[in-house]
């Protein structure tokens, strides 16, 4: 049987922008068209953008998805296009699910045909039965060039026995499947694996075309791939990167079907088509572990900054690991030109802090300042001396520095248009260990998913990519300290980093409770202690900015834990 050339059109798009992801649609269904492609396949909600939340509540947004998706359709001919976007067609009787996450089979200026999602996400980050009802009905099979296509979006893909089993039961030689799936550590190898059960259950070849780019919390990783019958990959698209994936691919054997009913896709006759050349399938390798996390990380702040129409981050650098990461990161996102870094020492800022900034800085050849804090602090200390006469200084006059330093932060951003960068990281915010008002006082929180080994990895690993010290050793290896008070170190209150991280990834990713970790081998009095003070911190987490998931259960949208709750009070 011959094959199929397949387009994925793996694209990074802008939730809303109609105009804008319709030119970079046809901008890419042309260039698979010059390929020779039969089908080019885009991802799920491609017109829209996805995810686009309330939008799909508003009715005048689902009128105009309809209008551009015409205005698509009309450009599409010889190469047939599946293209994602919002059904505004009624699928229930419920008001509010009027609308379907939906996939447009269109070829010669029209669309022919639609597919409803059928399986919903309603998990973790998924909202999807908020706004959408699922298709109903036999799963309809397309022929496209001779070949019986099913078609399949995101979640279908995950459920055994689910829809790709009834395309099979209906005679379907290929599964197309739109997807928008975030990336979390280890995604790529988990979806390779649930591709390849659905090709030994249903014994068809599946084409998985998945997004890119950053989207609020979510990063969209791409690696569109195919796996062919046999169970191997014919290909592979990078990680993190726009392209327009093509190869060919062979359609499984024509089989019987249970289904009477077959959607024609009309395609230009073949002696009207450029003959087709060879085209090379690309098997991109993914990236391993800790490149996979930094390109996620700096693709994420790029898409903010330029998905916002912001050109310039500011970063409070503090000589400290957190801030040193947060300022190598933004650097390879935006470029040293468009980052601006600030040391804001007090008189606890030790001197090898303020050398370390500066140090960093230049390496990373950014824009650097320094701007003292002390003349400010005295000013509040004198402006409190009488409300707070006869009382001992503690944690009070220490956020004092915290939220002068965040006030500053602001005020640049302010001034200069600058986006301010947060620096907290996910072992920092379990537990509370940050200034409300102050070191969370930004737009973006570029590290909130990362535990502190974790940062420490991360550094460890730039430098030798780099082949040179480029975030000084000194900064890599000096204690962990706020210096915010004389000779204060983070170990004095909690936990070594490498126990606490362990701990607390009990608590918040697996959702483990004390007794639970006690039997796990940890001592009881931290248990209790880290336990009581992640439960504390959970009002402070939700006025923190949003950064981006990375792990498979991220702060925010993600866990959402009441603030107001009485389980385990007695520990509290």
């Amino acid at each position: 049987m011959a094959s199929l050339r397949i387009a994925a059109c793996q694209l990074n798009l802008l939730v809303g922008d109609l105009d804008g992801n319709r030119e970079k649609i046809i901008a890419a269904y042309k260039e698979a068209e010059a390929l020779t492609a039969d089908i080019a396949v885009f991802t799920e909600l491609a017109v829209c953008g996805y995810p686009p939340e309330d939008l799909l509540l508003k009715s005048a947004f689902i009128e105009e998805v309809q209008t551009t998706l015409k205005i698509i359709a009309a450009e599409i001919q010889s190469c047939v296009a599946v293209i994602g976007f919002v059904s505004g067609e009624e699928v229930a009787a419920d008001p509010i699910q009027r609308t379907a996450n939906a996939a447009a089979i269109c070829a010669q200026g029209k669309n022919f045909g639609v597919y409803q999602k059928r399986a919903l996400p309603d998990y973790g980050v998924f909202d999807e039965e908020r706004y959408f009802a699922p298709g109903t009905g036999e799963a309809p099979v397309f022929e496209i060039c001779g070949v019986k296509v099913g078609v399949t979006i995101c979640e279908d893909i995950w459920m055994p026995e689910g829809v790709v089993a009834d395309l099979a039961a209906n005679g379907a030689q290929i599964i197309l499947n739109l997807n928008a799936s975030p990336y979390e550590q280890g995604k790529i190898e988990i979806r390779q694996e649930v591709l390849q059960h659905r090709v030994i259950e249903s014994q068809i070849p599946i084409v998985y075309v998945n997004q890119v780019g950053g989207q609020d919390e979510l990063v969209f990783d791409g690696g569109s791939m195919a796996i062919g019958i046999d169970k191997k990959i014919v290909a592979r698209a990078p990680q993190f990167k726009e392209t327009v994936m093509t190869f060919d691919i062979e359609p499984a054997p024509l089989r019987k079907s249970n289904s009477e009913s077959t959607i024609e896709i009309p395609s230009s006759p073949k002696d009207y088509l450029p003959p087709k050349g060879e085209v090379e399938a690309p098997i991109s390798s993914p990236h391993e572990p800790l490149a996979e996390v930094w390109h996620a990380l700096c693709l994420a702040t790029h898409d903010y900054l330029k998905k916002n129409k912001f050109t310039d981050v500011v970063i409070g650098l503090s000589g400290g690991i957190d801030s040193a990461i947060v300022a190598t990161i933004a650097c390879d996102a935006l470029g040293p030109a468009h980052v601006h870094t600030v040391a804001l020492p007090s008189r606890f800022s030790s001197d090898h802090s303020i050398k370390d900034a500066a140090h960093l800085a230049e390496n990373l050849g950014c824009d650097h300042r320094v701007i003292p804090i002390e003349q400010s602090h005295a000013a509040f200390l004198d402006t409190l001396a009488e409300p707070f006469s006869g009382l001992s200084e503690d944690i009070t006059e220490e956020n004092l520095q915290a939220r002068i330093r965040g006030t500053i932060l602001m005020a640049l951003s302010n001034k200069f248009s600058w986006l301010v960068l947060t620096t907290g990281n996910k072992s920092e915010l379990a537990v509370g260990y940050s200034t409300l008002y102050g070191d969370t006082a930004g737009a973006f929180a570029v590290i909130k998913d990362l535990w502190k080994t974790q940062v420490y990895d991360l550094a460890r690993w730039k430098n030798s990519t780099m082949g040179e010290e480029y975030i000084p050793l000194s900064i890599i290896e000096k204690s962990p300290s706020a210096e915010l008070r004389p000779n204060q170190r983070d170990e004095d209150s909690l936990p070594p980093y490498d126990i606490l991280d362990a701990l607390l990834r009990g608590i918040v990713e697996r959702d483990k409770v004390v007794d639970e970790l006690i039997q796990e081998g940890y001592e009881s009095d931290m248990v209790r202690h880290i336990n009581r003070l992640v439960d504390l911190a959970e009002y402070k987490r939700r006025q923190n900015p949003i950064g981006p998931k990375i792990s498979p259960k991220a702060f925010g949208r993600d866990r959402r834990v009441p603030i107001v709750n009485a389980y385990n009070r007695d520990l509290r």
